[in-house]
């Protein structure tokens, strides 16, 4: 009778390991939602990029700052001197609205709204990974407050990865 019952055991160990799938670990190579790569360039001239300002970019109607800069600390963290950024585009809903602010909180601050309007795509990864949701731009706008955003153009419609530049930002 022990013996019947330490090969059951041992079966019902087996099958329990069994079970366990590759899946039920995410990897940190998985694919995620993308966000859409901003970059910005100088009106005057058109090739030349252009870093902004001490940059934050809120989620409109909110005091949310959605985008942050790791290396730095405290509200620093907001502030972009840059001419690229890399934004999240909500996944609940199809439309997102941002505020950028150049200058925040210095002389000169200026703000326009940038609306994102777009389809999406949800796409199954994995168990543990969950869905990865792709985005179509369907028309960007500005309502510009303080027009310090002269021109927006899209560059790439399809948001399928974070390697390439989506929106192109003239200032």
């Amino acid at each position: 009778m022990k013996k019947y019952s330490i090969i059951a055991l041992m079966v019902l160990f087996a099958v329990s390991f069994w079970n366990c799938e590759k899946d039920d670990l995410c990897a940190e190579t998985t694919p995620t939602t993308p966000r859409v790569v901003i970059q910005f360039y100088n009106n005057v001239a058109p090739t030349e990029l252009k870093p902004v300002t001490d940059l934050v970019i809120k989620e409109f109607g909110t005091d949310n700052k959605l985008v942050s800069n790791e290396a730095a600390t405290d509200d620093a963290r907001y502030l972009f001197n840059t001419s690229t950024v890399s934004v999240p585009l909500r996944t609940d809903a199809f439309e997102t609205k941002f505020n950028f602010i150049l200058n925040n909180g210095g002389t000169g601050e200026a703000t326009d709204v940038l609306t994102f309007t777009y389809t999406k795509k949800d796409t199954y990864i994995s168990r543990a990974c969950g869905y990865k949701t792709t985005f179509e731009i369907t028309n960007p706008t500005t309502i510009s407050t303080t027009n310090w955003i002269q021109s927006v153009t899209v560059e790439n419609v399809k948001i399928e990865n974070e390697d390439e530049t989506h929106i192109k930002i003239y200032f």
